[in-house]
């Protein structure tokens, strides 16, 4: 069987698209050609019929435009993106995964794909989410091997990069839907501050945590995209030198596997070695009470998210959802009011210990693990809670794994607001990351 791991570079493709040297109208005819021979074992993509048709007429559109090559094009002039299908955008249904009548879910076209739009990108449709974002899994399959899952509810979109169908995908992270495909379908993920970009026009989960982000090949196509994404983004705050790099120790750590543990020592090791200071950190004394409020907060808004619609369509929901429904719905609103108070907290302390630590990211694994088999489950989150749950920045980037093995990601989260600092460190901590296929983890070969 071919393989179906070949990731797209958005840098290169976005400068050949703007320079001229590809056609935007051969490069989306491409596109569809790529998902339509992929797809069929992928499922990274929600069906579209006339798909090559619709986005031939907005490659015609945008070279009609009149922007000339070198002479005003803008980022990311005629690059094909995928939109997780709880985004709206004009022209396609928004389904969320679900089994309800679109029409019940339609609305105007999200800020995001405006700015996309604006920046010259091409819809090149709407990727699987599990069903409302929420924790039922889609259909979609991991790229590195179909068997096992993509990840969290952006599966779609990490997929989907990671295969080549699109070099640029947007995502949405609650607690860790977009973190943990990317780390899954070793692709670069990229979770910007909570609010950095908004979301109006995007289907709400639990609006404390909802945040949109990004999945590229690489490090540099996020920033690109966070360029064009991210409110008042501005270049001049970029970190310089080398971050001080923050190991938490303690219970939180403890959740990842044994093997994917000794992996995250030999990431760390590896970082030592090219330079970065990196510290130890008690962190996390409380974490299964902090995590619990975390739970909380987000079953409750998430049972009110859907109040109107699960009065009215129950019965069509997938019984994951629909538990998930009925436990937020069993929550009062004086206990998440108290949840939050002590989410704010756990911010402050948070925020506090980094300080006074000099940490300028904390790193930990982006997953508890490599992407289990089956497709039933889409892994656990819980790497990151604590970081989703404060709204910090995170960057997940592809980690040194044996030959053969399924992908590792290794997270990078940075103090609230630091987005571009995060992204400007990191080319090279991604440069220490490499080569990858080189470490062995614990005594095995294969992490599968």
């Amino acid at each position: 069987m071919e393989s179906l791991v070949r990731p797209i570079d958005l840098t290169r493709v976005s400068e050949d698209l703007r320079t001229g040297a590809i056609d935007p109208r051969e490069y989306a005819a491409a596109t569809c050609e790529r998902i339509d021979h992929l797809d069929g074992v992928v499922q990274a993509f929600v069906p579209e019929t006339g798909r090559a048709g619709r986005l031939h007429r907005a490659a015609e559109a945008l070279i009609a435009s009149g922007a000339e090559p070198d002479g005003g094009r803008p980022p990311l002039f005629g690059v094909p993106v995928g939109i997780k299908d709880i985004v709206h955008a004009d022209g396609l249904d928004t389904r969320a995964g679900s089994a309800l009548p679109p029409e019940v879910l339609r609305g105007e076209q999200a800020v995001v794909v405006d700015r996309l739009v604006a920046a010259g990108a091409l819809v090149a449709g709407k990727t699987v989410t599990g069903e409302f974002a929420v924790t039922a899994p889609g259909p979609t399959r991991n790229p590195h091997r179909p068997g096992h899952t993509p990840g969290g509810t952006s599966s779609g979109s990490a997929a989907a990069v990671a295969a080549g169908m699109v070099p640029l995908a947007v995502g949405t992270q609650t607690i860790g839907s977009l973190i943990r495909p990317a780390a899954y379908c070793g692709v670069v993920g990229f979770k910007p501050s909570h609010g950095r970009i908004p979301t109006d026009g995007v289907l709400p989960v639990s609006p404390t945590f909802d945040t949109l982000g990004v999945v590229t090949a690489g490090v540099a196509g996020a920033a690109l995209a966070a360029a064009c994404l991210c409110d008042d983004w501005r270049p001049e705050r970029a970190g310089s030198g080398a971050p001080v790099l923050g190991v938490p120790d303690g219970p939180y750590l403890g959740f990842a596997e044994p093997e994917a543990l000794a992996a995250f020592e030999e990431h760390v090791a590896l970082l030592r070695a090219a330079g970065h200071r990196v510290v130890r950190v008690p962190m996390f004394e409380h974490f299964e009470q902090e995590a619990f409020d975390l739970v909380i907060i987000n079953l409750y808004e998430v049972a009110r998210s859907h109040a109107g619609w699960f009065d009215r369509f129950g019965t069509s929901y997938d019984e994951r959802t629909a538990e998930v429904v009925h436990q937020g719905r069993s929550i009062a609103e004086s206990d998440h009011a108290a949840a939050m108070e002590r989410r704010d907290a756990f911010r402050d302390r948070l925020a506090a210990e980094t300080d006074r630590h000099g940490v300028d990211l904390w790193i930990a694994p982006s997953a508890t693990g490599p992407a289990p088999a089956g497709l039933e489950s889409a892994g656990d989150s819980v790497m990151s809670l604590p970081w989703s749950g404060a709204g910090l920045p995170c960057l997940t980037i592809p980690a040194p794994r044996p030959p053969g093995a399924l992908p590792l990601g290794l997270q990078f989260v940075a103090r609230d607001g630091d987005d571009e600092r995060l992204l400007g460190w990191a080319p090279e901590l991604e440069r220490a990351l490499s080569p990858q296929e080189t470490v062995t983890v614990g005594n095995r070969k294969d992490n599968a």
